[in-house]
């Protein structure tokens, strides 16, 4: 249904003027396309709705500005106190603070694994030593990554 849906969304927007048909084959599977089928029906739709890019502020409920109607210029935001703004800069922080401990936790874990997985050799791995070098290199990668993500939260905590 969803593709179906997909199909019909993407056939209206190619075009607006375009003619769409509806054919449903003796199975009961519905196709909707652009190119005349036999047995197909044309199906009239009602022209898709636009809205304008931008809209002034005038008219608009809540609107305290008290300015003279024109819309604001597109890098301004609202602006929030002070102590609003340290408030949530606190809140991300910890929550920043919290995933850089869980991911040093992983990564400390994955380093032991990687310690681990190359002192052994598993089953047939004495035999074929790439299934080896493929377990260690998995295991390495997966340090990599969590080093990255330390790195990355690190930097986003101004701690480099």
């Amino acid at each position: 249904m969803k593709t179906l849906s997909l199909c019909l969304m993407l056939l209206l927007s190619a075009s607006a003027h375009a003619t769409v048909y509806k054919y449903v084959d003796k199975d009961g599977n519905v196709t909707f396309t652009n190119v005349p089928i036999r047995g197909a029906q044309a199906i009239r739709l009602n022209p898709l709705s636009s809205y304008p890019s931008q809209h002034k502020k005038n008219n608009v409920p809540g609107n305290s500005s008290g300015g003279n109607g024109d819309a604001k210029p597109a890098g301004s935001y609202p602006s929030v106190d002070p102590g609003t703004q340290k408030q949530r800069d606190n809140g991300r922080r910890k929550i920043l603070e919290q995933e850089l401990a869980n991911e040093q936790k992983t990564l400390s874990e994955a380093e032991k694994a990687l310690a681990d997985g190359k002192a052994t050799r598993n089953g047939d791995e004495t035999r074929n030593y790439q299934k080896y070098l493929n377990r260690v290199q998995k295991l390495q990668d997966e340090v990599t990554d969590r080093q990255k993500n330390v790195e990355a939260l690190r930097r986003e905590l101004g701690q480099n």
